[in-house]
């Protein structure tokens, strides 16, 4: 699997170009498959190597830092089993979101309760509820 396509390279590098700091959303997950490794990233350096994101190894302790792409694409597990992108991830917040509720979780989640508390501890604004979500809270 290709963890970073064209498009997902220019967007994590326009991330990384950007002169001020900036509280991005994430651009791709990517996952152990059989492990607990999960990785939310915002950007690439110009090196071409050297993402930045919410990194959490498993061990209940998920942090801000940088990670080399090609160490992420050389790591071979059980039966060969590589490092993959979640095809299905579509980041509503931006990393500082992630980033408290992953700390509230003691690791990276995407659990809607959670992310709505830590954006609203971090007084930033929740995005709209998605129509099936809304859909659900009525009945």
């Amino acid at each position: 699997m290709i963890l970073i396509t064209q498009d997902l390279r220019a967007r994590l590098l326009s991330n990384g170009a950007a002169h001020t700091e900036t509280d991005h959303v994430p651009v791709v997950k990517l996952f152990n498959p059989v492990g607990a490794a999960t990785w939310l990233l915002t950007e690439l350096d110009a090196d071409g190597d050297t993402l930045f994101g919410l990194c959490d190894l498993g061990f209940g302790f998920p942090e801000l830092g940088s990670v080399s792409l090609a160490e992420l694409q050389a790591v071979k597990g059980p039966l060969g089993l590589g490092i993959e992108r979640d095809l299905f991830f579509h980041a509503r917040f931006p990393l500082s979101v992630y980033a408290e509720a992953a700390r509230l979780a003691g690791h990276i989640t995407e659990a809607e309760r959670l992310l709505r508390q830590a954006a609203a501890g971090l007084s930033i604004p929740l995005p709209e509820l998605p129509p099936d979500m809304a859909e659900r809270s009525r009945r």
